[in-house]
């Protein structure tokens, strides 16, 4: 077929020297063949172009049976073809001429990598939804029913997922045989089949109603759950969720609850592990009042589960679960196992407990979290781990709203100081990062005794990425302070750091500088910052003077013409003379922008 199609086009080509638009399909295929992946690929990824210079019909006659013979190739082609064949609608005519499209996308859902599998089945599904209905029944569904009946697993595992968009358009006679077919799939020999199956039933019920779901789905749910692989259990719980919202409540009761009860005592912590990922979706489809009654016990169970991987998941879902929950519930039920897995042996069940459990203050009010949640908040804020500091600190707002800041600084605050010097830099970052929101809440007076000195230490942090944090840092509080707090108590202290020994810190400062430039008064700018940048331009060090030049340019919109006469020019026309390259280059760059 190929070299037949490549020299009916030669031939084409050649008759009266005129027809110069077939030439690129030729290259398409040249390219395809070439030994060389990367060409091959990058063929591929035109394909769109080349159904352009083809245009629609000969893109349906010629370079789409064309792509159908191709499915042999390396899996990174395959994969583009796949990804590009789901938006090619357009190319070969529009929707009516869409069905075009199957037999390529066919083949590829049939290869033995998963990953081109998975992307051809997608772009079935985007073409299938384009489709109208009498390609529904006439080209999808049997595509369809080809692959849920051949030999090799792999083109029934693809089978699976098409299901859904087929059926919601498809005639009632056809209906009933999707659903069939379907059922045969969930009870198919190979467990890859069922596996499937499980994870598409929730998507492909979403197509039906309530009766149709009751009478056939159902049935196949309750036997995947009771499947002998834990791998087809686990993604059976995956339909709970989208069964319990189709479902009425009694019949979600009935079938759904029973079945979630169930799977959180299995055998294998992996389904364990998918029910407490699921469990509060399941939770919001049957309402507070059951969650409350029949959910809780399992969750609880998971809190406390024997392996650490759903006790990380269980842990992760505290605050949604116990927002669902009345406060008393919450201090029954909830915070003895919060207290247990705040001391957890595993750091990354602390961990996923940091990032959540602040968020439960809200739910228990004032006296309530003062009495059980700040102790746990204190010794995760203390932990070895400093995944599970981080995530403490970056919720310490919510605690805030509840508790106020004058007890969140009484109990916390010392505790803050001393993760403001933690030996992991990212926790001195997320530390730096809160300090804005902070200050606004403890004011001036009280940011300025307890968290100002630590503020000018982080400018002289060893790590740079906190260095540059807190030059942002201070912008920041002069905002939030304004212009006369940042001059008496930012603007003096930084520039008793412009003279320091280690030129990357004096950079630092330089930076510093000029971004409290854009906040403070325009007396402090042309008396204190300006001539302490422009006293930098003499520095030893060249980089120093080359960012003073960056600096002095950054300053050109904030001061008025005259200044920039006096001042920047005569400042920026002595570093063009200096003897280092970078120097002159960002000197001239700055001296453009001030004629500009």
């Amino acid at each position: 077929m190929i070299g037949a199609f490549k020299q009916n086009l030669s031939n084409k080509a050649g008759e009266d020297g005129e027809d110069n638009s077939l030439y690129p399909i030729a290259i398409l295929i040249d390219e395809l063949k070439n030994e060389d992946v990367a060409l091959r690929l990058n063929s591929v990824k035109r394909l769109s172009t080349i159904a352009m210079a083809l245009g629609e019909d000969r893109t349906r006659k010629e370079l789409i049976p064309f792509l159908s013979e191709s499915n042999d190739d390396e899996d990174e082609v395959l994969l583009a073809m796949a990804d590009e064949l789901g938006s090619f609608v357009p190319y070969v005519g529009g929707p009516s001429y869409g069905h075009y499209l199957l037999p390529p996308l066919e083949g590829l859902a049939i290869v033995e990598e998963t990953v081109v599998r998975d992307r051809a089945v997608d772009s079935l599904n985007k073409v299938g939804a384009l489709l109208p209905d009498s390609s529904i029944s006439d080209h999808l569904v049997p595509l369809i029913k080809r692959l849920a009946t051949t030999d090799w697993f792999t083109s029934r595992v693809s089978a699976c997922g098409v299901f859904a968009t087929a059926y919601s358009r498809a005639p009632q006679h056809l209906r009933a045989d999707l659903r069939q077919l379907y059922s045969k799939l969930c009870r198919d020999d190979t467990p890859m089949v069922r596996r499937a199956a499980a994870f598409r039933l929730g998507k492909f019920a979403e197509t039906m109603d309530p009766d149709t779901i009751s009478k056939d789905i159902i049935p196949l749910f309750q036997d995947l759950t009771q499947d002998d692989q834990d791998s087809v259990r686990l993604l059976a719980v995956e339909a709970c969720g989208p069964l319990a919202r189709l479902l009425n409540k009694g019949e979600s009761v009935q079938h759904v609850l029973p079945i979630v009860q169930k799977f959180a005592q299995d055998k294998s912590w992996r389904v364990r592990y998918n029910v407490a990922q699921q469990l509060y979706q399941l939770c919001e489809a049957l309402g507070p009042e059951l969650a409350r009654s029949e959910l809780l016990p399992a969750y609880v169970k998971l809190l406390r589960d024997t392996e650490a991987e759903v006790r990380v998941a269980a842990a992760g879902k505290v605050s949604v679960i116990s927002k669902m929950l009345t406060s008393d519930r919450v201090i029954a039920s909830i915070v003895p196992c919060v207290k247990d897995l705040a001391a957890d042996s595993s750091q990354h069940v602390r961990s996923a407990l940091a990032s959540v459990v602040m968020e439960v203050a809200p739910v228990l009010g004032k006296s309530a979290t003062i009495e059980h949640l700040l102790p746990v908040f204190l010794s995760l804020l203390k932990d070895d781990f400093p995944d599970v500091r981080l995530n403490i600190i970056s919720k310490l707002d919510q605690v805030n709203q509840v508790i106020g800041i004058d007890l969140l600084a009484q109990s916390l605050l010392p505790a803050i100081e001393e993760l403001a010097e933690d030996k992991h830099w990212r926790v001195r970052l997320a530390i730096i990062e809160y300090i804005p929101l902070l200050a606004g809440q403890l004011g001036s007076e009280f940011f300025e005794a307890k968290l100002g000195p630590q503020c000018m230490k982080w400018l002289q942090d060893q790590v740079f990425s906190i260095r540059a944090a807190a030059t942002d840092n201070l912008a920041k509080l002069a905002q939030e302070f304004g212009a006369d707090w940042a001059q008496e108590h930012l603007v003096p202290q930084v520039l008793t750091m412009v003279n320091n020994q280690h030129y990357l810190y004096r950079m630092t400062v330089l930076v510093a500088i000029t971004s409290l430039a854009s906040v403070v008064s325009h007396e402090t700018l042309y008396h204190t910052i300006l001539p302490a940048v422009v006293s930098c331009a003499k520095d030893k060090v060249p980089n120093i003077r080359f960012n003073v030049a960056k600096m002095l340019q950054r300053l050109l919109s904030l001061v008025e013409p005259h200044v920039v006469e006096q001042t920047i020019k005569p400042c920026l026309q002595q570093l063009t003379e200096d003897s280092d390259v970078d120097v002159k280059y960002y000197a001239k760059l700055a001296l453009t922008a001030c004629q500009a």
